[in-house]
């Protein structure tokens, strides 16, 4: 099978969603099927509506000869136009990747009805779904139906090899000192850093410290806004910014942290707190979005409402004074981890699903050809 996987700049870029592309091209390729990248060019969102006219990529695309184009939604700007004429010509099903709609991001509301238009009108265009969420898979539907294919095939957090045992967890729970917590994802408004600083500004300063694992090259603006409140804060030599962390560096942060906290405003899964889970860290995330289906609230982890600072450092307090409570939920997060789907399987998911659409869509050319010279 020759899959065309479409997403916006390169691969190898540093968020979760990008994570997962690159995992489904390693298993595709894994399994004998040819991958062609297609990268369109980045930058605003009218300006990346304005690519959808290049006639060099639909030449590409068209050239290359795909038996299925994959794109990753959320390059769904420069696509419009593109999908357009790719429909007319017929030569291969478009199926759709969503990690989650810009529409479901917080924005002002007449920007929201924006997005959501131009959303509606992607999404019509295409010929199946690909869902990392069954949140993600209700809010499409919402919009344009269940008319299509789809599949929902659930991120993994098996990136990385954990060696610590029950008992290295156990011991973790109850080592003295602060609680230590781990902010993981891009210094962006939507993660809700600014959030966990003002909840880990309330707590006494012996109470917790956090590290945060984040690329601030996504939104400048407020990476650097984010740092000066944490100094307006007083938080100076309680938190440490690490910048992107990878590899081994990531996982021994994961592995020495106690709790990971990125309470944002919307996820459509939230790859990260399943990676934490694997390293049995009880995960406090958003109330929004597809957290729901990792955070089982009060078992292995909390969610709050976006914005709520009250709510957010009453868990830190609790989980920094009742480190029992703090062992129990970190045993549960490791074993939501090991009953979670690995991403071998989600990706072997999505390969059935790709070669089940082709094999019907061609079926489907065959049978319009038939009618057409009968």
């Amino acid at each position: 099978m020759r899959v065309a996987f479409v997403i916006d700049g390169p691969l190898d870029q540093v968020s979760g969603g990008y994570l997962y592309d690159a995992r489904l091209v390693d298993t595709l390729r894994n399994s004998g099927h040819h991958v062609e990248i297609v990268s369109l060019p980045q930058g605003s969102y009218l300006r990346r509506m304005a690519s959808s006219f290049d006639r060099g990529l639909f030449d590409r695309l068209q050239g290359y000869g795909a038996d299925v184009i994959v794109e990753d939604e959320l390059s769904h700007p420069g696509l419009l136009a593109l999908n357009a004429r790719l429909r007319l010509r017929g030569t291969a099903p478009i199926i759709a990747l969503i990690h989650h709609l810009r529409c479901s991001e917080p924005a002002p509301r007449l920007l929201r009805s924006f997005y959501a238009l131009v959303e509606r009108r992607y999404l019509l265009g295409v010929d199946g779904f690909i869902f990392n969420s069954q949140a993600t898979r209700r809010v499409v539907q919402a919009l344009v139906g269940d008319g299509q294919p789809a599949v929902v095939a659930t991120p993994a957090g098996d990136r990385f090899r954990s060696r610590l045992t029950e008992g290295d967890i156990r011991r973790r729970a109850h080592a003295p000192g602060p609680l230590r917590l781990l902010f993981l994802g891009n210094l962006v408004r939507r993660k809700g850093l600014m959030t966990l600083l003002e909840a880990l500004a309330s707590r006494p300063a012996p109470s917790a410290v956090l590290a945060v694992a984040g690329d601030g090259r996504f939104e400048p603006s407020f990476a650097a806004a984010v740092k000066r409140r944490a100094d307006r804060l007083g938080l100076a030599q309680r938190v440490e910014w690490l910048g992107p962390l990878y590899d081994s560096a990531l996982a021994e942060r994961l592995a020495a942290s106690q709790v990971l906290v990125v309470p944002s405003a919307y996820e459509g899964f939230g790859i990260a707190y399943l990676e934490g889970m694997a390293f049995g860290l009880p995960a406090i995330g958003g109330s929004q979005g597809g957290a729901s289906e990792v955070i089982q609230d009060g078992k292995n982890g909390f969610r709050v409402r976006p914005g709520d600072v009250a709510s957010l450092a009453e868990h830190l307090r609790h989980l920094a004074d009742d480190r029992l409570q703090l062992e129990s939920l970190s045993l549960k997060a490791l074993h939501t981890f090991r009953t979670h789907p690995t991403w071998r399987q989600t990706g072997e998911t999505i390969c059935r699903f790709l070669t089940e659409r082709v094999t019907a869509y061609g079926a489907a050319a065959n049978l319009t050809l038939k009618e057409e010279t009968a």
